[in-house]
């Protein structure tokens, strides 16, 4: 963390370097001294420091300067760091000055030049300053700036794409005094809206996840002209698979459409996956295995789509969105499912905005003492009413069965049955979503009673079942009549599936009806849609990959 600052300014380079040489002298080992000769400059400068997250302890300024007194100069700097100390530096003649820059200007301190010598003039008042300054510090936070409305669901797609691929942001409402003092300084209006600002000061207005992830890094340039396995998604499965490919020597490859963990890494809380007897959130079971692949030599292109596989000879072209083309000589298809949407009126209106497909734990902070429903009975839907139940005044499921007991772990339902501000709303479906620029209200229908009624509503999180993700596959590929990639034995009920198969052996168990293309995890057909079995089948599908280039 950047230490905090003294900055110093006067006309007058002498008396500049002078107090500069003291101050460095005296306090480098805790602050940083700036200083300048311009007082316009300098108050760029404190932008440009207040966009990187800097934090500016002490003012010391010159009165009598060309472009502005340093009465007015103060007066501009304490608005952009109002809880900076400020001193005037004041010839004999400016006393009157500085007596009326106390009463007004709240001025702390103004010191007579010169200051010989500094142990007895200026260090003593500079540390009672800084000493009261250091009890009311909080460091500020060290990272990207996403600035924005509440319920924008602009701003809310670029919190949920930085807090999924485990970046530290700090979100700031736009109508709060923070904002309204980053749009003044960066002279910028709501029609900007959202802003992204990051660690170096960049403003980036509006900005599309693309132009972000290149931004932070997360688009390196491809290493290897050919990579003996490409991964395609970055949940469970992929994670394990890029693991294990990288760890024996495979030049592997993993690509991302949006941010690693899948479904799996919104989860707040996963307690049934091996190993970890106190549970671990989605987040971090992604982020160490995000670390371990990478350590292996995995390489990461995220966000990336991949339109299409085209087959060349014995090698795969893995075609993405952005043109570029990766030449490999096994792919391994992982890229799950996505959440099946609600089609009610309403919802799409305010998806973004109140209403979210999964756990979004980017926005639970913002439900506090709030009502909160979650739409589904599944284990995903029963994990975000714990998590979310310690920030909401309350949270109601609602489900179209009588009970959670045929769709929900049983550890599940008894930790929900004793948490006090949850209740489980059963045989009730949604039939409208209403607000003006947020959710506010929706409707709800009891299927048994066909009563129908309405009530206020902070937030909807909506989990109803999933939809495997392969339409980008075209006919390439055999699916299911659900669209889920069929392999191995499986793909034999398809009459076709001769027409396509030409080798003398039998798919492996992972293989689809292309050879040296697999899947693993909740894309493939008959898949147990739990962690450990998509982990499961990442890593056996390395073994699979293997096997086959050990053929071509």
């Amino acid at each position: 963390m950047s230490l905090p600052i003294i900055f110093a300014i006067d006309d007058d380079q002498q008396v500049l370097n002078a107090i500069t040489q003291d101050l460095k002298a005296y306090y480098r080992k805790s602050y940083r001294v700036l200083s300048t000769l311009s007082a316009n400059e300098a108050l760029q400068s404190l932008v440009e420091l207040k966009n990187r997250n800097e934090t500016v302890a002490l003012f010391i300024s010159d009165q009598r300067m060309p472009e502005m007194e340093g009465v007015d100069f103060l007066q501009q700097a304490i608005e952009i760091f109002p809880a900076a100390k400020r001193v005037l530096l004041t010839a004999y003649s400016d006393t009157s000055a500085a007596i009326k820059a106390i009463n007004e200007l709240r001025l702390d301190y103004y010191l007579m030049k010169p200051w010989d010598p500094p142990e007895e003039k200026l260090y003593p008042v500079v540390n009672d300053l800084l000493d009261d300054w250091q009890n009311n510090y909080r460091p500020e936070f060290q990272g990207i700036k996403v600035l924005g409305h509440p319920y924008s669901s602009k701003a809310y797609q670029i919190k949920e794409f930085l807090a999924s691929n485990l970046i530290p942001y700090h979100s700031v409402d736009a109508a709060s005094e923070e904002g309204k003092l980053l749009l003044q300084i960066n002279h910028l209006d709501t029609a900007a809206l959202p802003i992204v600002i990051f660690e170096n000061g960049e403003i980036m207005s509006c900005p599309g996840i693309i132009d972000i992830a290149a931004r932070i890094g997360l688009n390196p340039t491809l290493k290897n002209e050919i990579y003996d396995v490409v991964i395609i998604g970055a949940g469970p499965a992929g994670l394990a698979a890029s693991v294990y490919g990288a760890s024996e020597g495979l030049k592997t490859l993993l690509v991302e459409r949006h941010a690693p963990g899948g479904q799996a890494g919104t989860s707040s809380r996963i307690e049934n996956y091996l190993g970890f007897p106190s549970g671990l959130s989605g987040a971090e079971l992604t982020r160490r295995a995000i670390t371990q692949a990478t350590r292996f030599g995995t390489e990461f292109l995220s966000p990336q789509s991949v339109k299409e596989i085209k087959l060349k000879a014995d090698y795969k072209i893995v075609c993405l969105e952005s043109g570029t083309e990766i030449h490999t000589r096994a792919v391994v298809i992982t890229t799950g499912v996505d959440y099946r949407k609600l089609d009610t009126a309403g919802i799409e209106q305010f998806t973004g905005a109140g209403i979210y497909y999964g756990a979004a734990t980017t926005e639970a902070a913002s439900c506090k003492a709030k009502s909160v429903y979650i739409l589904g009975g599944g284990n995903s839907a029963g994990q975000a009413a714990v998590y979310l139940s310690r920030f909401a005044r309350e949270v109601f499921i609602i489900i179209r069965k009588k009970d959670l007991s045929a769709t929900m772990s049983s550890y599940l339902i008894d930790q929900i049955s004793s948490i006090s501000n949850i209740t489980v709303l059963s045989q009730r479906e949604i039939v409208a979503a209403k607000g003006s620029d947020r959710l506010e209200q929706l409707t709800i229908e009891n299927l048994e009673t066909k009563e129908v009624t309405e009530v206020p509503a902070d937030a909807l999180y909506i989990f109803i079942g999933a939809r495997p993700y392969t339409d980008w596959l075209g006919d390439l590929i055999i699916k299911d009549e659900k669209g889920y990639v069929q392999t191995g034995r499986e793909m034999k009920s398809f009459d076709y599936f001769g027409k396509l198969w030409k080798l003398d052996r039998e798919p492996y168990v992972l293989e689809t009806s292309c050879p040296g293309i697999f899947a693993a995890g909740d894309v493939r057909s008959g898949a147990m849609s739990r962690v450990a079995s998509a982990v499961g089948e990442g890593s056996m599908s390395i073994s699979m990959v293997h096997k086959y280039l050990a053929e071509v």
